[in-house]
């Protein structure tokens, strides 16, 4: 029996700053309503040490926190990576992922119409690609303005671009060929 693949190692990374990002933007947005008038308020009406002492808690605080959010999006970027494998079978292609609620997809060659790669701004800092395959009837849905895209039911996330270009490729051809023998 062949092994299922796993994503490219650099995968962690792109998991982890794509966690990461809203963390961050949260955290500065947080610090800057918030925090920083408070620290600046407490330093300016007095001038006591204990409210200084009060203003080096929050910075410490604040520290503290960014690092302990920090580290569990790096945990959840590496168990990510570990729990996401895939394989080109010869009914079809198949995808494990998950940490806590495993998701199975199983998609046969022949109801793929599309295979898109795509690649974010991380994902190309980090050299990797975004594999999208789209099947009939879930590319897209008819909305209240026409047709509008859902996404595809099944995406690759975080390969090299030559391993995503292989993969496409492989994957076109496996489904043409499904198609002209009638799905056989």
């Amino acid at each position: 029996m062949l092994t299922m693949k796993k994503l490219d190692p650099k995968a962690v990374w792109f998991f982890f700053l794509q966690n990461s990002i809203g963390w961050i933007v949260f955290i500065l947005f947080f610090s800057l309503c918030f925090g920083v008038p408070s620290v600046i308020g407490i330093i300016e009406e007095s001038r006591t040490d204990i409210l200084g002492g009060l203003a080096l808690i929050y910075l410490v605080s604040f520290l503290l926190i960014s690092t302990v959010i920090t580290l569990l999006c790096y945990l959840f970027a590496k168990l990510t990576y570990s729990n996401y494998r895939y394989e080109l079978k010869e009914d079809g292609f198949y995808k494990e992922s998950g940490i806590i609620t495993k998701k199975y997809v199983t998609i046969p060659y022949e109801r793929i119409q599309n295979v898109d790669i795509n690649r974010g701004i991380i994902a190309r800092i980090l050299g990797l690609s975004d594999l999208q395959i789209q099947t009939a009837g879930m590319s897209s849905a008819y909305g209240q303005h026409g047709a509008m895209g859902m996404g595809a039911e099944g995406r690759l996330p975080a390969v090299s671009e030559s391993d995503a270009l292989v993969i496409r490729d492989e994957l076109i051809k496996r489904a043409k060929g499904r198609k002209e023998n009638g799905g056989l």
